[in-house]
């Protein structure tokens, strides 16, 4: 399937120039590839159907929203880590990489577009907004121009267009098929949801509006789209991690979508959704049967303690890494009384400290929580 030509431009290289998208004649799937989205679909329902049931549903999101965080980020070459973006969080560590400023960034520009689309549509201008929050003050190798799309050619690989690996449309055919792009957003096809979505991050990729910060715009669209789709009832599914995992093998597939082997990207994506729901249900599970053991162990103690130790399990969800200073903000305790909280959780194998060298500025971290996510 041809959805676009590559053109030679005056300047002496070719660039991808798009068809009208979606094709007039609509996409001819497999039944393979139709098979294969029952079973993604089916796994997204399961999951939607576990993660209902766990106690605090957005404590589990405020994981994942770290993990996908830092997967997108390091995809682009990023390489703080999940731990990292807690301890930024937290505040328990005065130096980490700088680098920890992608994995925020990322942070706050999907928090800010689960916000904004509870009342707006997804559309162009949201996409530009939610590049803003990406893209403002953030670290950056190049002018990223938070917000606008570009009016210049930008290019994939290489260190000019001559020598590029991809070099996305010119900015007048680029205004043309972003048009083509917002209606493909909008329209109400018979398409399947996941198929959709995959078709969504590719065209976009496609696309390459900004001057930076396309491929995390451009994975966030994933979440946001199945979101919205109603499959799930909370945004629980994020593929970055898988699309780090087989970085490689996810640029080639894109690389095949300019050339018009959508169905095998759309095959990687849907293997993706599958890998991912699979083990987000596993994780969904452990964290029911590690807060009930844990819960249980608190219950143990004496009626004071159990009922600060309650307070702070029900946080360590949210924040897993911590010092005296956030139990002393949670408890409303003496330091003194905050470090043996810290002391009985590390007794009852709940916390451990995280730098075993460390004897000033200790922090301590909910492992076993951590570790199903990492």
């Amino acid at each position: 399937m041809e959805l676009g030509k590559f053109i030679q431009q005056r300047e002496g290289y070719k660039a991808f120039v798009p068809n009208k998208f979606p094709p007039e004649q609509g996409f001819d799937f497999t039944k393979k590839l139709i098979l294969k989205h029952s079973t993604a679909e089916r796994l997204l329902g399961k999951l939607d159907g576990i993660t209902q049931l766990l106690p605090d549903v957005d404590f589990f999101l405020f994981m994942y929203v770290r993990k996908d965080a830092a997967s997108s980020s390091q995809i682009e070459g990023t390489q703080a880590t999940m731990i990292d973006a807690i301890e930024a969080e937290a505040k328990t560590k005065e130096t980490l990489p700088r680098d920890v400023d992608d994995i925020l960034h990322y942070i706050k520009a999907l928090n800010y577009g689960l916000k904004r689309l509870v009342d707006f549509p997804i559309s162009l201008r949201f996409i530009r907004e939610l590049h803003k929050e990406l893209m403002e003050k953030a670290r950056t190798t190049q002018f990223s121009d938070p917000g606008r799309f570009r009016k210049s050619q930008n290019w994939i690989g290489g260190t000019t267009p001559l020598n590029a690996g991809f070099v996305p449309p010119p900015p007048v055919e680029m205004n043309r098929a972003l048009d083509d792009f917002e209606k493909f957003l909008h329209s109400k096809d018979d398409m399947l949801p996941l198929l959709k979505a995959g078709l969504i991050h590719a065209q976009f990729e496609a696309i390459h509006p900004f001057l930076d910060g396309n491929g995390r715009t451009g994975r966030l669209l994933i979440t946001f789209y199945l979101w919205l789709s109603k499959l799930l009832d909370k945004p629980v599914l994020f593929l970055s991690s898988y699309f780090k995992q087989y970085q490689d093998i996810y640029y080639a597939k894109l690389n095949g979508y300019h050339h018009g082997k959508v169905e095998a990207w759309l095959e990687f994506l849907l293997d993706g959704i599958i890998d991912t729901a699979d083990k987000a249900i596993a994780a969904a599970q452990a964290i029911t049967d590690l807060r009930q053991e844990d819960m249980e162990k608190i219950q143990s103690l004496s009626k004071t303690a159990s009922e600060s130790g309650v307070v702070v399990l029900r946080k360590l969800f949210v924040l897993p890494i911590v010092n005296v200073n956030t139990i002393k903000e949670w408890t409303g305790f003496t330091r003194q009384g905050a470090q043996r909280v810290i002391d009985r959780f590390v007794e009852l194998g709940i916390l451990e400290q995280k730098d075993r060298n460390e004897k000033y500025g200790r922090s301590f971290i909910y492992r076993h929580y951590v570790d199903l996510f990492t």
